[in-house]
Formats: C-alpha cells, sequence, structure tokens
C-alpha cells in the first residue's frame, strides 16, 4: 500500500519542465515522499514551488550540467532566500534516537541508523539557489560541536536559531563559532556575520561553542544552499609547516595560546616518535564532510584494483582520526587553558587496507575527520566528491566507484578487536591487535599501524618485545589502542592486554575482521587457517572466535597470533603502571602525573652522581607533583617512585 501511495504522490507532484534549466518540478502544496532505501534520480535540473516539499527518508540524485538548476522558487516564481527558505526540501533521520549508533560495516548488515542523503553532481554554485532543511542529531562532544556545515552563502548568526543557543564572537565563551586552520594550526574565530561557504571552504571544520547547546536530545534542522561537487580537490600539504611550537609546545600561536594546551598527535608517538619533535602536530588536515551525503573514506590509501577508483592515492598517510568526544577546556582565559579530547575513533593504512575503527570509514553529512601525513613531501590531492556514497558501508578496492557501488574484497591483514562490556553489556572500552606480512614487531618509527592511548583510558595493549610479552624499554612511555606485530616473525608470541578497572569491564566481546570486513560469527581460524588467541594468567589457551565474549576475571591477559608452540603455565604479574614523569612547559619543570589507581606515593630524585636531591613521602596522588629542578644546572637525573601498594617506577630526566 506505501509503495502504491509513494507512485501516485510522484505522479501527483513531480513534473518534467524543460524551461528553466529545470527537469523535474514539484508544483505548490504538492508533497513528494521518498521512502527510506527509495533511490530518486533526475537526469537534469529540480526546482520546488511556494509549499511544494520533497520529504527525502531516501537517496535522491541530481545529476545535471553547467546549465541545471536546483531551485526553491515562491509563488510568484522568484527565489527564495536565506530569509524565507525552508520547508521544501527536507532530508528526514529515519531512527533520530539512534543517532550514537555507528552502523556495521558490512553489506549484510541492516543499518541501524538512517537518514535522507541528496546527491547533487554537475551543477555549478551559481545555479544550486534552492534550500534545503538538513536535520541534525549528534553525540554532544562537550565544551565545543565538532561538526561539518555544508552550505554555501549562509551567515553563520542563523545558526543560533537552528540550534536553539545564541553564539557570539566572544572567545572563551564557549558560545563562539571557531574554523580550524590547517596551514597555521589554529582554530580561527568565525564571525557571526560571516557567510559559510564563501569566507570559508565547504570542506572548513568547525567547532561550535557547547554552552547550552543540546544536540543530543533535540532533533535540529540546519538550512541553507548545498554545495556544488565542482572543485572540491584540495591539495594536502604544508599543515603546520615552519610553525615553531616551541619547548615541550610553550610558544604560542596569533592568540597568544600554547601548543601545548589544545595540539594533539597519538600517531607520531605510536610509530616510534617524540613529542614536539619532528613532525609531531604537523601535516595533521582537520576537514568536515562538505556534501549532504556520505563520504567513504576506506579507499583514500589504497592504489585501487577498481577500473574507475576514487583517484585518491594518499601514500604518506598515517591514518584519520574521527568522532571525537569528551571536548573539554579548562577554565582561563589569555591561552593558558587548554582544550582537547582523549576520545577519538582511530583508522590507520600502512597495511594496505584500514585497521582499527573501520566502522567509522564512512562519514556521516555534517561529520569530521582529521587526517595525518607522515611528512610534507608529497602534495597529494583530494577529490571529496569522489567520496561520496549512499551506502551505510565502504566501498571495495576492486569495486569499481559509483555513488550506490556495492563491495566485495579479500585480502591479508588481520585484526583482533577486544571489546570491553560493562556488566549490562555495553561498551565501554576498546582496544585493537592487527597483524599482517609487513606489519612491524616491537618499538620502531615503521609502526605506522599504531596509534597510542591517553594515561586516562581503561583498556588497552602495551609495546611488545620481540620475543613475546611486555617491552619494559616503553611500558612507562605509552601504550596502545591500535598495536601492531608482524605476521611472520610474532606468531605464536603473545602480546600483553591489560585491564585496569575490572569493577567497570566485566566481559569481552571480540570483533575479528580480515582485511577490513567481519568474519562470520563463531569464526576462528582465518584465511591463512591461523587464528587470534587468548589467555588469562594461570588459565588455558582459548580460541578467540568473531562475537565471542569471555568473563572478564583478570587485569592481564595475553593475546595471540597463531598457537604458541608451549604454553608454559605462569603466574599473574602486575600491569604496568600509567604513573609517568612529563616535562610541562607552563611551568618549565617535570612533573609526576599518577596512575588513577595509585592512592599515595613517595619519591625519590637522585643526580648522576648519586646524590639524593628530592625525597617526598606520602604524596598525594590526586594532582600532578612538580619535581622541583635547579633550572640553572644541567645535569640528569634519575626518578624512582613507589606507590603504596609497592608499585615502583624508574625513569630519567635528561635536561
Amino acid at each position: 500500500m506505501r509503495k502504491s501511495l509513494f507512485a501516485i504522490g510522484l505522479l501527483a507532484a513531480i513534473n518534467s519542465v524543460q524551461a528553466q534549466n529545470v527537469l523535474v518540478h514539484v508544483d505548490d502544496a504538492a508533497t513528494t515522499y521518498v521512502s527510506k532505501g527509495t533511490l530518486v534520480y533526475s537526469g537534469g535540473g529540480l526546482q520546488m514551488k511556494g509549499s511544494g516539499i520533497v520529504e527525502n527518508h531516501g537517496n535522491f540524485m541530481v545529476d545535471g550540467t553547467s546549465t541545471d538548476s536546483f531551485k526553491t522558487i515562491d509563488a510568484s516564481n522568484v527565489n527564495k532566500t536565506e530569509a524565507n527558505g525552508g520547508g521544501n526540501f527536507v532530508n528526514k533521520l529515519n531512527e533520530p534516537t539512534a543517532y550514537a549508533t555507528y552502523n556495521t560495516n558490512s553489506s549484510s548488515a541492516t543499518p541501524a541508523y538512517t537518514y535522507g542523503q541528496l546527491f547533487i553532481s554537475g551543477i555549478p554554485q551559481t545555479n544550486i539557489t534552492g534550500i534545503v532543511d538538513q536535520e541534525y542529531r549528534a553525540v554532544n562532544h562537550g565544551t565545543y560541536q565538532q561538526i561539518g556545515l555544508p552550505f554555501y552563502d549562509k551567515t553563520a548568526s542563523t545558526l543560533s536559531a537552528e540550534l536553539g543557543k545564541t553564539f557570539t564572537n566572544a572567545r572563551y565563551s564557549k558560545n563562539e563559532i571557531l574554523a580550524y586552520s590547517n596551514p597555521t594550526v589554529v582554530s580561527m574565530n568565525v564571525d557571526i556575520t560571516t557567510k559559510l561557504g564563501v569566507a570559508n571552504p565547504g570542506t572548513a571544520y568547525y567547532m561550535l561553542g557547547g554552552l547550552g547547546l543540546d544536540v543530543s536530545n533535540t532533533t535540529r534542522t540546519l538550512k541553507g544552499r548545498p554545495l556544488t561537487d565542482i572543485g572540491t580537490t584540495v591539495t594536502l600539504q604544508n599543515a603546520g609547516n615552519g610553525i615553531n611550537f616551541g619547548t615541550g609546545g610553550s610558544a604560542t600561536n596569533m592568540y597568544n595560546e600554547k601548543y601545548y594546551t589544545y595540539l594533539q598527535d597519538g600517531f607520531h608517538i605510536g610509530s616510534g616518535g617524540t613529542a614536539w619533535q619532528g613532525n609531531y602536530g604537523r601535516n595533521i588536515y582537520q576537514f568536515s564532510n562538505p556534501f549532504l551525503t556520505n563520504i567513504d573514506l576506506s579507499q583514500i590509501a589504497v592504489n585501487e584494483g577498481a577500473t574507475v577508483g576514487d583517484g585518491i592515492n594518499l601514500t604518506k598517510i598515517q591514518g584519520v582520526r574521527l568522532e571525537v568526544s569528551g571536548v573539554q577546556t579548562a577554565s582561563s582565559t589569555g591561552g593558558s587553558g587548554g582544550t582537547g579530547s582523549s576520545s577519538y575513533k582511530f583508522i590507520t593504512y600502512p597495511s594496505g587496507v584500514p585497521t582499527g575503527d573501520v566502522d567509522y570509514t564512512v562519514v556521516r553529512p555534517m561529520g569530521t575527520f582529521v587526517i595525518k601525513l607522515l611528512d610534507n613531501t608529497s602534495a597529494d590531492t583530494f577529490n571529496f566528491a569522489n567520496l561520496r556514497r549512499f551506502n551505510y558501508y565502504s566501498r571495495a578496492a576492486s569495486t569499481n566507484y559509483s555513488v550506490a557501488a556495492n563491495k566485495n574484497s579479500s585480502g591479508t591483514v588481520k585484526q583482533l578487536g577486544v571489546i570491553g562490556l560493562d556488566a549490562n553489556g555495553n561498551e565501554v572500552a576498546r582496544t585493537y591487535y592487527v597483524v599482517y606480512p609487513n606489519g612491524t614487531t616491537g618499538h620502531s618509527t615503521n609502526a605506522l599501524t599504531q596509534v597510542t592511548l591517553s594515561s586516562g583510558a581503561i583498556l588497552g595493549t602495551f609495546e611488545e618485545d620481540v620475543n613475546g610479552g611486555y617491552d619494559n624499554n616503553y611500558t612507562g612511555q605509552y601504550w596502545l589502542y591500535i598495536n601492531e606485530a608482524n605476521e611472520f616473525n610474532f606468531k605464536g608470541k603473545n602480546i600483553k592486554l591489560v585491564n585496569y578497572d575490572l569493577n567497570t569491564i566485566k566481559s569481552y566481546k571480540f570483533e575479528i575482521r580480515e582485511n577490513a570486513q567481519l568474519v562470520a560469527d563463531g569464526t576462528h581460524a582465518l584465511s591463512t587457517g591461523i587464528g587470534f588467541y587468548y589467555k588469562a594468567a594461570n588459565g588455558t589457551l582459548q580460541q578467540a572466535i568473531q562475537g565471542g565474549v569471555t568473563s572478564a576475571t583478570n587485569a592481564e591477559y595475553d593475546l595471540y597470533y597463531g598457537e604458541p608452540n608451549v604454553v608454559l603455565a605462569t603466574t599473574e604479574t602486575k600491569s604496568p603502571s600509567r604513573t609517568v614523569v612529563i616535562y610541562n612547559p607552563a611551568i618549565t619543570n617535570y612533573i609526576v602525573r599518577f596512575d588513577p589507581n595509585w592512592k599515595k606515593a613517595d619519591i625519590e630524585v637522585y643526580d648522576m652522581s648519586g646524590k639524593l636531591v628530592i625525597s617526598k613521602k606520602a604524596v598525594e596522588t590526586t594532582r600532578d607533583f612538580v619535581i622541583e629542578l635547579d633550572q640553572q644546572i644541567k645535569n640528569s637525573y634519575v626518578v624512582k617512585i613507589v606507590s603504596d601498594k609497592g608499585d615502583i617506577v624508574n625513569t630519567k630526566i635528561l635536561k
């Protein structure tokens, strides 16, 4: 019955028009309903008149030329404007309360979160005068909402009424609008009189002050002229080039904000780099989806086998960061406070296929993402128009590009995801172990698939020794969200999985992929005939199977790719402490940042002659401890930190 009504609605509402560069016309008071999963194709321009409406729950494709138009006009045939436009073409959310659910990246999975999408191709910006209503709902990001604004000539102040709060020009008020500048590595103020899509490109990465902003509990509607797909190719070069970040990021930007207060680069640390040295914080490109369709990032670093690919192969890519949440800003002015997040999703590509959070390779309309390149030498181009996609899963490298292309794949990159579940079965943490033929075992600048975790995370793995287990040279320096090893030289050897909060994580669920594709539920052996294994201390070796769940009875587990030749009985060891000694440029001194599980600590600092220069007992661990060293003396020191439970951390300070 619904299909019959839909067909009648189309006949009543849509007429072919040969004049005015418009092929399809929706007349005044007519309603056209595009149902979920339906594709409507117009091989020319589209026009809606008066109160005529296209309510789009599916996919609408306007495939035009330089003489075609996309228009919304009033009853007198005059183009509607920002002041009186809206309500003619509406992209609807089909499952508005499911905004926090990301769709499983599989052609066989039913998408949990769907929405109307509009694809306009080949029509120049001057001919796209129609106003589109775009429904929006998203995870609240905290003090600043990370968002794309895919509209042309839209006045920034119109966001106030649309998003239910008043935006101003006051920096640090959490009411301002910011746009990220890739070349200068700074979030620039956007005046509320600015015309979005004109002063800043449609691909700009925006941050909206989050004070009083609610985009989770209420469906918001943003209105504006869609962006053309003509001229959407950008060159990835010179992000942060020539910027002096200062010692430890202590230099200031044009707003007198210190770089260390907001600039983060987990890719650089995970691949063996040092903070604030080399390419740390450089070659980072922050973008948004400039279209009202999904875009697919799965093949952007792949030399595709398809005859018609996306035309993008970022040979120097290190990874992509996206779907930020939990953004927080320290209360301050004048640049002493900081804004950042410890909650990201990561995808890395050096293995040859996407690894990590591959369900996020499809970026929604108004979504944002960040690309990190290894260096500034490639000058690769990035054509956003070729990434558009109606489907909610990614296209395979062997499948020709089209907006509706399907996917097929095969490959040799094996990935084990360990998902921490709470007592109610909800995800609270996750981490990944990846192996492939060219993977790198252990700490190395070639371990480009790796990404680090924040010290406050509760589940992750540690850098492996080449013979298995912890590499104790790095346990006090970083731990990993994505950990890679070589498929051959590390076969049957263990990496260490550590759970720092058994009160929260009650079980583990296994997610297994090969070449980014989920294997069938119950699968253990992959295409090589080899699979992943896990073992608790004093436990027996168990096969990890896709979709399998096991109780989190121990703080520490061993993960293997390939069954070890001999599994020796072991006693449970203490998990490495997350207590670290780091340099704080704000006070030009070193600090001790304590493991969240520590209550008290004793701290001793020795110079290289063995002389005790600092000794503190029963130090409170709820805040950082400042190691007050004489700044005039250039010396090296050994720091010994002992917790109230006897955990010991030894490290060096080299000045």
